[in-house]
C-alpha cells in the first residue's frame, strides 16, 4: 500500500486535533525537574504541566509500580476487589485531614467536584452552591458552573443552575450568601487559575462555621493546592480546619488520569448511584500508591515548604534589587503567582525561548511557578536568575 493509498493520510481525511493551542515545542521526554524537546533542548520544568508530576517526571517507583500492575492485570471493574485499588483507598484514607475517610475515585478533578457537587445536594437535600469569584473548578457541565471565568462558561450556557458567586476572601458576603438552602460551598484554599490567591486562616474557618450552622457541606478543592505543594500535603492543614469533602487530582498518579473525592460519613450517605467505569483502574491506583509512598515517605511536603519559602525569598530580593515591574509576590510553598504589570504570556514564552524555563500563566498578569516538589534551591536560584533577566528588559 502507497502513501496514497493509505487511510487517513496527511491530507483530506487525516485526524488532527481541535482543542488544544499547541506550543511551538514538542516534548519527547522527562527526568526529574528536567523535560527535553524533540531537537534535544533540555528545559527546567517550573510548570509541572499544572502540578500533575510531584515527584519529577518519570519517577522510577512509579515507572515499576505500573509496568508491574500492567503486566498482572489492565483492567477490571470496580465492583471487582483487587488489592491496588483497595490499597488506595487505604493510603488516602489514612492520609485524609480529619475524619474524611470515604474515597470515591475518579479520573480526573472535574469529575472529583461533579462528584462532590452530587453527594452535597443528595445528602442536604438542598440545590444551592455557593463558590468564589475567580475559583476554577473544572470544565464539565456541573463543575464548570461552579467556575467563575465567563471565558470558561459562556459558549457552553444553559449551565447547571442554582450556583451563587461571593467574593473569595469577603466573610461578610459568605455568610450573607450561606442559608438553609445550601447544599455546599466550594471553595480553594490557594485559587490557581483565579490567580494564585492565598484565602486568610479566618476565611476558611469561618467558611467551615457558616456551613455546619446552615447543614450544608463545605467541599476544598485541592486538586491544584494538595498533595503537598503549599508545604503540608493538603493546603487546609494550615489553617487547621477539616472540609466535609476534599477533592484531588492532577499530580494524584504521577500525571496518569486519576482524582478522588474524600468525603465524611455523612456526605457519603449522598453517593446514591453515582458511578463510573474507569473508577480506581489497577494501572492507576497502582501509579497513585507509589506517588502516595514517595510523597509520604520522601516527606515532600516539607521540601516544598522549605524550597519554597527560599523561592519566595530570592524572588522578593530580586524584585527589590533590580526594582523590577511587579505588583506582588504570593502563595504557598511551592505554588507561587508573581503579579506583573503587563505581559504574564509574553514572559512566560520568553522564559521558555531564551532561557529554558517552563512555566505558567494564571490570567493575563500572573506568572504562575508549580514545580515538581523534588525541585532543589539551585533549580529555584536559576529561575529567579531568568526571571530577573526577563522583567529587566521588560
Amino acid at each position: 500500500m502507497t502513501d496514497a493509498d493509505a487511510p487517513f493520510a496527511d491530507g483530506e481525511g487525516a485526524g488532527e486535533g481541535f482543542v488544544f493551542s499547541e506550543k511551538p515545542l514538542g516534548i519527547e521526554s522527562g527526568e526529574g525537574v528536567h523535560l527535553t524537546g524533540t531537537d534535544g533542548t533540555d528545559y527546567l520544568d517550573f510548570g509541572a504541566s499544572y502540578a500533575c508530576t510531584p515527584l519529577g517526571h518519570s519517577p522510577p517507583e512509579v515507572v515499576d509500580a505500573i509496568a508491574e500492575q500492567a503486566a498482572d492485570l489492565l483492567y477490571v471493574q470496580a465492583s471487582y476487589p483487587v488489592d491496588a485499588r483497595t490499597d488506595l483507598y487505604e493510603r488516602l484514607g489514612a492520609v485524609a485531614p480529619g475524619d474524611l475517610s470515604k474515597v470515591w475515585l475518579c479520573n480526573s478533578g472535574t469529575e472529583a467536584n461533579e462528584a462532590a457537587m452530587k453527594f452535597a445536594r443528595s445528602a442536604t437535600g438542598d440545590e444551592k452552591i455557593v463558590a468564589a469569584k475567580r475559583g476554577f473548578h473544572g470544565r464539565t457541565m456541573g463543575a464548570l458552573a461552579m467556575t467563575w471565568k465567563k471565558k470558561y462558561r459562556e459558549p457552553f450556557e444553559p449551565l447547571a443552575g442554582g450556583v451563587e458567586f461571593v467574593e473569595f476572601g469577603d466573610e461578610a458576603e459568605l455568610a450573607d450568601a450561606v442559608d438553609d438552602d445550601t447544599a455546599a460551598v466550594f471553595l480553594e484554599p490557594v485559587q490557581g487559575e483565579g490567580g494564585v490567591n492565598p484565602a486568610t486562616t479566618e476565611y476558611l474557618r469561618a467558611a467551615r462555621d457558616l456551613t455546619e450552622a446552615a447543614g450544608a457541606a463545605l467541599v476544598f478543592d485541592e486538586i491544584q493546592t494538595g498533595l503537598g505543594r503549599t508545604g503540608t500535603l493538603w493546603a487546609c492543614e494550615h489553617a487547621g480546619v477539616v472540609p466535609d469533602a476534599l477533592t484531588t487530582a492532577k499530580g494524584l498518579a504521577s500525571g496518569l488520569p486519576a482524582g478522588a473525592t474524600l468525603c465524611a460519613d455523612w456526605l457519603a450517605d449522598g453517593a446514591a448511584d453515582h458511578g463510573s467505569t474507569f473508577s480506581g483502574g489497577p494501572v492507576v491506583a497502582a501509579a497513585a500508591n507509589a506517588t502516595l509512598d514517595g510523597l509520604v515517605g520522601r516527606d515532600l511536603p516539607a521540601r516544598a515548604g522549605e524550597v519554597g519559602s527560599h523561592l519566595h525569598e530570592e524572588l522578593a530580593d530580586a524584585v527589590e534589587t533590580h526594582d523590577l515591574p511587579v505588583r506582588e509576590i504570593r502563595g504557598r510553598g511551592l505554588m507561587v503567582g508573581i503579579e506583573v504589570k503587563r505581559g504574564a504570556n509574553r514572559i512566560v514564552r520568553d522564559l521558555a525561548l531564551d532561557h529554558r524555563v517552563l512555566a505558567l500563566p494564571a490570567g493575563r498578569s500572573v506568572v504562575r511557578l508549580l514545580p515538581p516538589l523534588v525541585v532543589e534551591e539551585r533549580h529555584a536560584d536559576h529561575v529567579v536568575g531568568a526571571l530577573t533577566e526577563v522583567l529587566d528588559g521588560s
